[in-house]
């Protein structure tokens, strides 16, 4: 189960460490639910793209974890980012990233965003029709075309983004509409954008929309006399998060998507572009994991409930997607996980279960638990669901822990009321 850790993650003593620190000190310390990233994991795996393909762009996916410190850190390691809110785009400022390190995508773009990005010299990837008017008028000078190309990619429905009636990007017939209007308009239309789904293990969803995208250039050039200088192939590579889902290595799977787009592009006789990765999970999933407190133990006839102090506010992907977790007793890591349990969260939802069944050593309350690879869209999808304030994220690295993002307070939920 280590494997599903970070890359500083031991079992020292009986105990879980990350970044040389005891699960237990970090818990006694800061708090619980808590988030602890590993900064090793973090730049390894910025570091393991950026070899795999130096010759693209990679940006983070930063609706994975919008936060400063890692989008600073990953600025560290020449990666940019790809926003889709005003909050991610002032997130990713605040962390020194624009211009071309900048990607803005967004279905439903409003004037004040559109503006914003063009402030920062952001890249925009058009989404309607309508919009390269309207991103001409904000200042926008550089966008792309996000195309839909109908390809059903091998994951949940609710992370798929490139099938038939998606609400994400423009089928051919529109995109080439679109591409000719925003020429018009005068932007620099540099190039196409694709994202075919998120959690993929293997290349077979993205090879066959490259190979669809390929054509759609080709018709692009004969149509319009234009080819794309730029291809962004999105992101979507995926994280394990329990030991039977198949290992996906995030530089492999990169390398194997560019390799994907020169083979095709040559075949078509096209020019080669550059281009854009936006990895989001596959950079800090693994480096997540989040400690829970055992608050009750309740064994009835046909199965036993391990309750936290946490549960769908700050992780609701189970709910969302069936999203699949294991757990490590943190303190108790030596001794022989006997018991199959389930870990429910505290939340007034019979559907509020965060692992449907996992081996534990008879857990007691006041344990310490470890759920790994939670780095990526746990706490990025937090909610305050019955009042429940979010938990804190630290960053470890070489026995240090510094707070990246305070735990709130029941203060913090007051203040947004008006109270007479």
């Amino acid at each position: 189960m280590l494997e599903l850790f970070p890359d500083s993650a031991r079992i020292e003593e009986g105990e879980l460490t990350v970044g040389g620190l005891r699960a237990s000190a970090l818990a006694g310390r800061f708090g619980t639910p808590l988030v602890v990233y590993c900064e090793q994991t973090l730049r390894a795996r910025a570091r393991e793209i950026r070899e795999a393909v130096p010759e693209a762009l990679v940006l983070f996916g930063s609706k994975a974890f919008p936060n400063v410190a890692i989008l600073r850190l990953f600025a560290e390691e020449r990666i940019g980012a790809d926003v889709s809110t005003l909050g991610e785009l002032a997130f990713a400022r605040a962390a020194g990233i624009e211009g071309e390190r900048l990607v803005f995508h967004g279905n439903a773009k409003s004037d004040d965003e559109l503006r914003t990005a063009a402030e920062a010299g952001a890249t925009v990837a058009l989404d309607a029709e309508d919009e390269p008017g309207r991103a001409a008028a904000a200042g926008t000078r550089r966008v792309l075309v996000r195309v839909t190309l109908g390809v059903e990619a091998d994951t949940h429905e609710a992370i798929q983004t490139g099938h038939h009636g998606s609400k994400f990007g423009l089928p051919p017939d529109s995109a080439l509409r679109t591409i000719a209007a925003a020429r018009s308009h005068g932007l620099d239309v540099a190039g196409l954008h694709i994202h075919v789904g998120s959690q993929l293990a293997d290349i077979a969803a993205h090879q066959e929309t490259i190979e669809q995208l390929a054509a759609f250039a080709a018709r692009c050039r004969d149509e319009l006399g234009w080819t794309p200088e730029v291809v962004d192939i999105g992101g979507g590579f995926a994280v394990r998060h329990v030991e039977d889902e198949p290992i996906a290595p995030l530089g492999e799977l990169a390398r194997a998507v560019t390799d994907a787009v020169e083979l095709v592009w040559d075949s078509r006789a096209l020019p080669r572009p550059s281009l854009v990765l936006e990895p989001g999970r596959a950079l800090v999933g693994h480096a997540g994991v989040t400690l829970y407190r055992v608050r009750s133990v309740k064994r009835l006839a046909d199965v036993t409930w391990v309750a936290v102090d946490g549960g769908m506010s700050d992780n609701p992907r189970p709910q969302l997607y069936g999203a699949r977790y294991t757990a490590l007793s943190a303190t108790r890591a030596d001794e022989p996980a006997t018991e199959n349990v389930s870990i429910a969260g505290l939340h007034c939802e019979s559907g509020d279960v965060l692992i449907d069944d996992v081996l534990l050593p008879d857990p007691r309350s006041g344990d310490l638990l470890a759920v790994p690879a939670t780095g990526a869209y746990a706490l990025a999808m937090s909610s305050n669901y019955n009042a429940t304030p979010r938990p804190a994220a630290v960053l470890v690295a070489d026995t240090e822990a510094r707070l990246i993002r305070r735990r709130e307070t029941i203060d913090d939920l007051l203040a947004f009321e008006y109270q007479e």
